[in-house]
């Protein structure tokens, strides 16, 4: 089937309810990492996932009311600010209340900055699946159990020794079911339990959750010393005010399939093979502006063997690429895009592929050059076997941020 344009989550990414300053008069949330807050950093980790249909942020009730609200709700991959409440529990409520008819959430700490595409894609695939996920770390220390005898510095007693292979350290994001989390939550308050997590929440309702590996760099900051020994994979793409990327794609011709380039039909030609629509210039085009942007490829972001990607429509990935560089604050600058191959004729189609990339991408088709070239009768394309192309992408960052 093809893959669905409507992502199915929903993040919400919590600021509020919890302990969430740094010493200094700066809210850990906003505190500077690269050219971006922690809480910006945590909302891309979120909203770069073509799942992730937006952000709900949570922020302290006088944030979310005044100047800091309004800037955070301007944000890229920002649905909506909300206030929380006196807990984390209260605060993941209120943001519950703002998400509307997604089936799915992804709740994250927004003093986590380091969340990678990988960890937040882990989450969504077991959250689908199970109802429930939550990713956790091994623990590589020996773990006791201790009991306090007296009131000495050395009071402590060892209880006993935990098998710490069936341990883990909770980490976010955290994924659920819309539906279940709510009941959780709301059942939690009845009884007058205080989650601590929402898969904590989850248990108390009887709910299984699914476990994936956390991240050791995926560390929540509650210290400077953190803020100060942590790198930010991301930070070069949010910092460098242009990016470069080259993307190149191949595809064999043989398929029993329309023919698809740059988005645009051409009639009466063969079809190339490939798991999606094969659209040799538009996943070239993907290559090029996930390169620059330092996301991978687009194997990695709709994989060949997920059936949601099967006969899928270019542009509609393209757009989730698109959405993706937002998030990061990047935009695109211009695109040079080269097709390679000896036939069909390229020319009478390039104003029309010129205008279907530049709509899936949602930018100006001026920003959009492509040309075409034989190969001379050389090779396998030069035989007519085959069409490649090659991509060069310009992005900038979209918004200077003090």
């Amino acid at each position: 089937m093809a893959a669905s344009s409507t992502p199915d989550f929903v993040g919400i990414v919590v600021a509020a309810g919890s302990s969430a300053r740094l010493p200094g008069p700066v809210p850990k949330q906003f505190a500077r990492l690269g050219r971006r807050s922690l809480l910006e950093h945590a909302i891309a980790a979120l909203a770069g996932d073509p799942a992730v249909r937006g952000v709900i942020v949570v922020l302290p009730p006088l944030d979310a009311a005044g100047v800091r609200g309004q800037e955070v709700a301007r944000g890229p991959g920002v649905l909506r600010v909300v206030a929380g409440g006196a807990t984390r529990a209260d605060s993941v409520r209120n943001g519950l209340s703002a998400v509307g008819a997604a089936p799915f959430v992804l709740v994250h700490d927004a003093a986590r900055p380091s969340a990678s595409p990988r960890l937040v894609r882990a989450v969504i695939e077991a959250t689908r699946e199970r109802g429930a996920a939550v990713p956790g770390l091994p623990i590589v220390d020996t773990v006791k159990r201790v009991g306090r005898v007296s009131e000495s510095a050395c009071g402590w007693q060892v209880l006993e020794t935990l098998d710490r292979s069936l341990l883990r350290l909770a980490q976010t994001p955290q994924g659920a079911r819309s539906d279940w989390l709510a009941q959780a939550l709301e059942l939690a308050a009845a009884r007058g339990v205080v989650a601590t997590d929402e898969a904590a929440a989850l248990e108390l309702a009887g709910r299984e959750v699914a476990v994936v590996d956390g991240e050791p760099g995926n560390r929540k900051i509650t210290s400077p010393e953190d803020l100060r020994g942590l790198v930010q994979p991301d930070d070069s793409a949010a910092g460098a005010p242009f990016r470069i990327g080259t993307g190149f794609d191949i595809h064999r011709f043989g398929a029993d399939r329309r023919l698809v380039l740059g988005g645009v039909e051409f009639p009466g030609e063969t079809g190339l093979a490939g798991h999606s629509d094969a659209d040799v210039v538009l996943h070239a085009v993907m290559d090029a502006l996930l390169g620059a942007a330092a996301l991978g490829d687009i194997g990695a972001l709709f994989p060949p063997e997920d059936p949601r990607f099967l006969d899928a429509d270019s542009r509609v990935l393209a757009a989730e690429v698109a959405g993706r560089l937002g998030s990061l604050g990047l935009r695109v600058v211009n695109l040079d895009v080269t097709v390679l191959a000896e036939h069909p004729r390229i020319r009478p189609h390039v104003d029309a592929m010129r205008q279907a990339v530049a709509d899936a991408l949602a930018i100006d088709a001026a920003r959009v050059g492509i040309k075409a070239t034989t190969l001379e009768g050389l090779g396998a394309l030069g035989r007519g076997e085959g069409i490649a192309c090659q991509a060069v992408a310009l992005l900038e960052r979209a918004v200077e941020r003090s």
